[in-house]
């Protein structure tokens, strides 16, 4: 496995994101999970992205299980906090406070059982706090010794540049896809003159992309892709035909469509890390695939015909969740 520059951090081609491991995709085998993150290391994957809020807890649990024996070192664990949810496990808003970020990170501390985090980024920006006082907790964590870089997630040009003039940020996770590619008009150059790299989640636009999705798949009401506009009525049925014209590109080539995908967020910038979403080792390997993909221009012309920018129907989040996010204003 290949490696990229986030930032000040050096980072695997290819990261993994723990997410579905324990929320919001319906249920998950936790020994499959686990022999996932192992099957990840093993291949030379040392981005692992969770989030406190990641089942309340049990994503970090997860991942402290599956470290358990592995050398620290060989693990760069990415972690997102500030998201507020009842026992019901309902979204209740954001909480960026400087006294609140301490708080989240002795409890991330804690539940991963590490002396340090190697990358802390808010989930989401705090309306109520500047984005100044957020990163100004995160940079007494560093000076600290608590943890090693800070990054964003969600964010606009505006507060990025905000943000780094506080202390230098290492990367903005951010969703980017073939279906979703807000970031490339304002964001994504921001970044780079700031000398911040980006952390791609949602390459496979939460399965869509995957190759395997089908119209008639029946969703758990735990699965928050079942009130994805995406995912509804004729905007799936458009968005599959879009796939439908990808898997063209990826016969072509003798792979996957996953794999295609996959391969052209990374061909994107070295500055870009692909997270993959995988909760199985069989679709890990098959997404890992992406790694010896080169694309050639004209597959990537091919692409951009197949899936035009904008080409997506409906919007990456319902309403309410995509008012909540500073990259969309």
């Amino acid at each position: 496995m290949q490696t990229r520059a986030l930032g000040q951090a050096e980072v695997s081609a290819f990261g993994l994101g723990m997410m579905g491991m324990s929320d919001l995709y319906g249920p998950a085998d936790e020994a499959e999970s686990i022999a996932t993150v192992h099957a990840a290391l093993d291949a030379g994957v040392t981005l692992l992205d969770t989030g406190d809020f990641y089942g309340m807890g049990h994503n970090e649990l997860l991942l402290r299980d599956a470290l358990r024996g592995r050398a620290r070192d060989a693990a760069t664990i990415s972690v997102k906090f500030g998201a507020l949810r009842d026992p019901d496990g309902a979204w209740t808003g954001f909480d960026g406070r400087p006294a609140a970020v301490k708080t989240f990170a002795a409890y991330s501390l804690r539940r991963l059982g590490t002396d340090h985090l190697d990358i802390y980024r808010p989930a989401r920006l705090d309306p109520s706090v500047p984005v100044e006082d957020t990163v100004g907790a995160i940079a007494e964590l560093v000076e600290a010794g608590h943890v090693r870089h800070i990054g964003l997630s969600e964010v606009g040009a505006e507060t990025l540049r905000r943000a780094a003039a506080v202390h230098p940020i290492t990367d903005l996770q951010i969703e980017y896809s073939l279906l979703s590619r807000g970031i490339e008009a304002e964001i994504l150059p921001v970044a780079r003159e700031l000398g911040i790299g980006v952390t791609a989640y949602g390459v496979l636009s939460r399965g869509l992309l995957s190759g395997h999705w089908r119209p008639d798949r029946e969703l758990t009401a735990a699965d928050f892709r079942g009130s994805n506009p995406r995912f509804q009525g004729e905007n799936l049925e458009h968005n599959l035909e879009l796939v439908a014209a990808l898997r063209k590109v990826a016969q072509v080539r003798e792979v996957t469509v996953a794999q295609v995908a996959i391969a052209w967020v990374a061909s994107q910038g070295k500055d870009v890390v692909p997270l993959i979403g995988a909760r199985t080792r069989t679709r890990l390997a098959e997404s890992l695939g992406a790694a010896d993909l080169e694309l050639s221009q004209s597959d990537l012309d091919a692409i951009e015909a197949a899936v035009p920018a904008g080409a997506a129907a409906g919007s990456r989040y319902a309403e309410p969740m995509m008012a909540a996010l500073d990259s969309e204003r």
